[in-house]
């Protein structure tokens, strides 16, 4: 069996310029966790893996230009081969399990979690993205979790950008109705599916690949009453009308994968399609909106469970 070489990338600071350097980051590491090492100092680890041999020059240039933005020393870090090991076996096993409203996240490595009368969604780290750990994916599941508290029970949803279908499954377990998932990865669709089996809602939950809102299946159920997209802010811009013209009146969206500094953007890309904020959940420096389109049968405001598992949340 062919090995592969892998790398660790390791630096400290408080926890504005971690989040900054996480970003600046992400290309040349394709997997990053920042976490809270000192709660008294503000004093916060970033660790990065990749594979092959690391891009050295590029990574000193992201940090340099970032602590430049920042205004701050370029930090310390260390960039290290690592022994081979089974990392994504250890990843698995390190992932903890994760109380998110009403929904409990867990690995299939916990075989009997304590979930406190929560909703149980089995995802484990795959190929796919999204376990539940970044602060996007809470954001929509809490937004699910504020629907169903306040009785709202749509009659259709989407999941448009899928990824894991984590999405998808909170939504069909919380709600007996019909839910489709779309991504434009085959792979993200086949985990989704995947994961729909083992989270018992294949019956109810539909995935197919293709290009957004040009699938077949989309154009064929819409109006949706309550669209879920988790992906980026400039695709969530450009597919607003699309959004609009498959989002029934009265209807809601969750939209997520966007920075706190891209709510405006990504706000005035809807407002001009004739939707309106009603919710807001802020984490970390990321953002999920809940919008509304103008109709009957949806409350004026919705409100979101506070939720603080690493560091003060703004709603």
């Amino acid at each position: 069996m062919e090995t592969v070489r892998q790398w660790r990338l390791a630096l400290m600071g408080d926890r504005r310029s971690v989040e900054a350097f996480e970003l600046a980051l992400e290309p040349f590491a394709p997997a990053l966790l920042a976490f809270e090492a000192d709660e008294e100092k503000n004093l916060w680890t970033l660790e990065g893996i990749g594979e092959d041999d690391p891009d050295a020059d590029g990574i000193a240039a992201a940090l340099a230009g970032t602590a430049a933005r920042l205004g701050v020393p370029v930090p310390d870090y260390t960039l290290e081969p690592l022994e081979q090991r089974d990392w994504l076996r250890e990843n698995l096993m390190a992932f903890p399990p994760l109380p998110i409203g009403r929904f409990f996240v867990h690995g299939s490595h916990l075989e009997a979690p304590n979930r406190s009368g929560r909703v149980a969604i089995l995802v484990d780290a795959a190929t796919a993205f999204g376990s539940g750990e970044h602060p996007t994916t809470m954001g929509c599941l809490l937004a699910i979790h504020a629907l169903k508290r306040f009785d709202r029970r749509p009659p259709r949803v989407l999941d448009m950008g899928c990824g894991s279908g984590i999405l998808s499954i909170g939504a069909a377990k919380v709600w007996p109705v019909p839910v489709d998932a779309v991504d434009i990865d085959p792979e993200s669709v086949r985990v989704t599916r995947f994961n729909a089996v083992r989270n018992r809602v294949c019956r109810s939950l539909r995935a197919e690949a293709g290009d957004g809102y040009r699938v077949a299946m989309v154009r064929r159920n819409a109006p949706y009453h309550l669209i879920l997209s988790n992906i980026l802010a400039r695709p969530l811009m450009k597919m607003a009308p699309k959004l609009d013209r498959a989002l029934a009146r009265g209807g809601l969206a969750v939209l997520s994968g966007l920075l706190v500094k891209q709510e405006a953007m990504v706000l005035a890309a809807h407002r001009a399609q004739g939707l309106a904020k009603v919710a807001s959940f802020r984490h970390r420096g990321w953002s999920t909106l809940v919008l509304r389109k103008s109709g009957p049968g949806t409350p004026g405001r919705v409100r979101l469970p506070r939720f603080t598992p690493r560091g003060p949340v703004t709603i």
